[in-house]
Formats: structure tokens, C-alpha cells, sequence
């Protein structure tokens, strides 16, 4: 071979691998996540306005199409703080879907109020981890239904995937 092939085909491998590089996502594993919430319900709803500050994780269980979640979640009438209080919101083993660009988690999970529990008993939750070539995942969106919604809302609770 050439020198001067040799030299254009390491250039071609070199940008290739620069055009690929993707920004490094906050994981303990390969397949485990964390973030934030940082969300208001909407003022219009049954519910009333509520912010909901907090934490969440994922671990994702490699091929087995099961995962773990956990979000650690503050709750507070916005303006006035009135009624602070909390909720942990757990799904183990919950059913794995891969999607074009994510992951959506849902099962029926343990949720307690202030520690005590467990709450809303018979709820199912939808997590939603999505996201684009740059950074995946990137969002986190986590949906209730059944008696939970009566508390959290019938909308999305969205999210942040934390990045290094």
C-alpha cells in the first residue's frame, strides 16, 4: 500500500470516530440511569397546580425485558408552599419495551405518602426514556393511571437524564 492510502485511510477512520462520539450519560452501568424532576401540574385540572421536585433512577436488567425504577418525589403548592409532602415511587421487575429511541417501562408500582404506605394500590405507571443520537436517553416521562391520578394528575411527569 501507499503512504498516501494509508494516510487517507486513517483519516477516514479517524473522522468517522469523531462523528459518532455522543455525549457520556450519568450511569452506574451500561444500563442504569438517573436524573431529576422538576414539574408543575397543570392549574386547570381536577387536581389543582402542584410542583414536584425529586430524583429517579433506572436499572434496566441487560436482554431479560424486565427493569427496576424508583423516583423520590417533593410535592408543594406552588406560590404558597402550602401542603409539602412527599411520595417514593417503586416498580420492580417492570415490563421492558424498546422503542426507536428509548426504552418504556410499565408496571404497577409501590408508591408511598410520607414515608407510609403504600398508597394508591392497583396504579400502573408508564416511565418513558427517550431521546436522539446525540444523547440517549436524554428525557424521562413517567404517566399514572388508576387511583394515582386522582393525586399526581392524568398528565406526564417529566424529567432530565443527568449527563457527566
Amino acid at each position: 500500500m501507499h503512504r498516501s492510502t494509508v494516510m487517507r485511510l486513517a483519516l477516514a477512520l479517524a473522522l468517522a470516530v469523531v462523528t459518532t462520539v455522543s455525549v457520556p450519560v450519568r450511569a452506574t452501568g451500561p444500563d442504569k440511569f438517573e436524573g431529576t424532576i422538576n414539574e408543575y401540574t397543570d392549574p386547570a385540572s381536577a387536581i389543582g397546580s402542584w410542583h414536584l421536585t425529586g430524583k429517579w433512577s433506572v436499572h434496566i436488567k441487560g436482554t431479560s425485558g424486565k427493569a427496576d425504577f424508583t423516583a423520590s418525589i417533593a410535592m408543594v403548592r406552588p406560590g404558597s408552599g402550602a401542603s409539602p409532602h412527599t411520595h417514593h415511587v417503586l416498580l420492580q421487575d417492570a415490563t421492558v419495551t424498546t422503542t426507536a429511541n428509548g426504552w418504556n417501562i410499565e408496571g404497577e408500582p409501590t408508591i408511598t405518602s410520607n414515608g407510609a404506605g403504600p398508597a394508591f394500590v392497583g396504579s400502573t405507571v408508564k416511565v418513558e426514556l427517550t431521546g436522539d443520537t446525540v444523547v440517549l436517553p436524554s428525557n424521562v416521562k413517567f404517566t399514572f393511571q388508576g387511583a394515582a391520578v386522582s393525586h399526581f394528575g392524568s398528565g406526564a411527569i417529566d424529567g432530565v437524564v443527568a449527563v457527566d
